[in-house]
């Protein structure tokens, strides 16, 4: 019998620069541009690490991980939602799901979305069929639809048995 449930939103944007990788869940990207932000700029993860978070009332990652400290400069996102992990599962919790959305006009993403999913499941230490992963465009409308940056929703599902 479960005695709560939890549930969190997430939502992060960075935008596109010139001479930046471009990583989404953990995967490098072919693209000419990539995402400007302190860490790796995985809005994907820093979504999904925000709805984690978020579901047990934690603040956010910028709390936890601010860009004010030089330790986080280029940090691993999938090295970070591990550390989140670990902070959301404390006193019995466990990550029941995640569901996330990927906003870009640009580059398609349905090629590398089943790397992402076993990325962040691995990290998550969930099944596969617990992380969802979808990506749209906003047919060229808002600065995701311009190419100028890219944004990334998601929620989570925290459960803690009785």
């Amino acid at each position: 019998m479960i005695s709560d449930i939890r549930i969190g939103h997430g939502y992060d944007v960075h935008r596109l620069v010139e001479d930046r990788a471009l990583i989404l869940g953990g995967v490098t990207i072919p693209h000419e541009k990539g995402l400007l932000g302190h860490s790796d700029a995985d809005v994907l993860t820093h979504a999904v690490m925000d709805a984690l978070l978020g579901a047990r009332a934690l603040g956010d990652i910028g709390k936890h991980f601010p860009d004010t400290a030089a330790e986080w400069k280029d940090a691993d996102s999938l090295k970070l939602a591990s550390r989140v992990r670990e902070i959301v599962c404390a006193d019995g919790w466990k990550i029941s799901n995640v569901d996330v959305t990927v906003i870009a006009q640009a580059p398609k993403l349905a090629p590398h979305i089943e790397k992402m999913r076993e990325n962040l499941a691995k990290t998550l230490q969930i099944e596969i069929d617990r992380v969802s992963i979808k990506a749209t465009t906003e047919e060229k409308l808002g600065f995701t639809g311009e190419k100028l940056g890219i944004a990334s929703h998601a929620v989570a599902l925290l459960l803690r048995d009785l």
